[in-house]
């Protein structure tokens, strides 16, 4: 059993080491100008400023060939935390899947475990190796990239694009494809600032390569992007994030949104431009009206008094916060919000109400 665990740890630290030199060698190599997908970006400027807005024809999605589908793939521990949350974004899912303009294709939740769990009949599931014991240096995110080297070099992914979601993802409509182009498209987080922190990402992303502004302030979800760029970007993801890591600077600077940033690096190290798309979600309880968003990411607690209003920082009389049940099930039926509370609270519960009351053997 000892030299089984010490062959398992050799074999991905050599695994790491081989990605690592090929990544080292690329970054050395002269990188494209242009964009992924545009033969003719390298000598004609591109035409759309994609910090902006969306380009004009992106109204219609499958106006023009047929559907662009993408595929769904969501990184996530065999924890309950990870698990209630996966079961409840499949869920809805599947509800939109079919819907009118989606261009949603399949869905892998990507289970880095290592292990299978009892919901592989339920959920469509690739188990993923996790990180050597200790490499991750207690942040299990780094787990992330990882998973996604394996899945994209060992699954048969039919579609030629990819959403990178997450758990705590409640898809509220049918998405299209919003990329173009060559270029991904990201939701930008207010928080990703790398011209504030140019000194610290220039070891990581060099004068060299361009301005820092090429560095979009995105992490790596939401983001749809092409498959073949991101197989050349996350090996670099990975690689990246573990060197930040081994960075005190870097630690401490960026925090727990540190494979975030790392993200952002290695897609502006290959090139890879994204469209920065404030529509694609919202985040109760800043955010608080739907209207055309496609997603609510429940990162933030939601704490309200019985009047209906916002109590952050304080424990409401009224809450609903995803780490109440980091350790057990939520339970069905949760209490609706007081009146008063924003759309997209009162929304956010409702959807996980129902779908807690329509997946079977829920809390087990």
């Amino acid at each position: 059993m000892g030299c089984g665990n010490f062959f398992y740890v050799l074999l991905i630290t050599f695994s790491v080491a081989l990605i690592t030199y090929n990544i080292l060698i690329s970054a050395n190599a002269p990188l494209k100008q242009g964009f992924p997908g545009n033969p003719s970006s390298s000598s004609t400027p591109f035409s759309v400023d994609p910090i902006i807005k969306m380009p004009i024809d992106r109204s219609n999605p499958t106006s023009t060939k047929g559907k662009r589908l993408f595929h769904t793939a969501v990184t996530a521990s065999d924890s309950i935390y990870n698990t209630w949350q996966c079961r409840v974004m499949y869920y809805w899912f599947k509800k939109f899947k079919d819907g009118p303009n989606s261009e949603m294709g399949g869905f892998t939740r990507i289970l880095h475990s290592g292990k299978p769990d009892k919901f592989m009949h339920e959920i469509p599931t690739f188990v993923a190796q996790p990180l050597p014991a200790g490499m991750d240096q207690g942040y299990i995110v780094l787990n992330r990239p990882w998973a996604f080297v394996q899945w994209l070099q060992q699954a048969d992914i039919k579609e030629d694009y990819i959403l990178m979601a997450e758990p705590d993802h409640v898809i509220v409509k049918p998405i299209p494809n919003l990329s173009r182009d060559g270029l991904g498209a990201a939701f930008p987080f207010f928080y990703i600032q790398p011209k504030k922190y140019e000194s610290t990402l220039r070891k990581f992303y060099p004068e060299e390569k361009g301005p820092i502004t090429n560095v979009d302030p995105i992490g790596n979800s939401p983001v749809i992007v092409g498959k073949e760029s991101l197989k050349k970007i996350a090996p670099t993801w990975m690689n990246v994030s573990l060197a930040m890591k081994k960075d005190p600077e870097a630690d401490k600077t960026f925090g727990w949104v540190l494979e975030m940033y790392a993200y952002a690096v290695a897609s502006a190290l290959h090139d890879v431009g994204n469209i920065l798309y404030k529509d694609f979600m919202i985040q109760p309880p800043w955010d608080t009206e739907i209207g055309k968003k496609f997603i609510i990411h429940y990162t933030y607690g939601c704490d309200y008094d019985m009047q209906g209003k916002l109590t952050y920082g304080k424990i409401g009389e009224w809450r609903f916060d995803k780490r109440s049940f980091d350790s057990k099930w939520p339970p069905r039926n949760l209490p609706l919000p007081p009146p008063g509370v924003p759309e997209s609270v009162v929304t956010l519960v409702k959807m996980v109400n129902e779908a807690t009351a329509n997946i079977p053997n829920w809390g087990s």
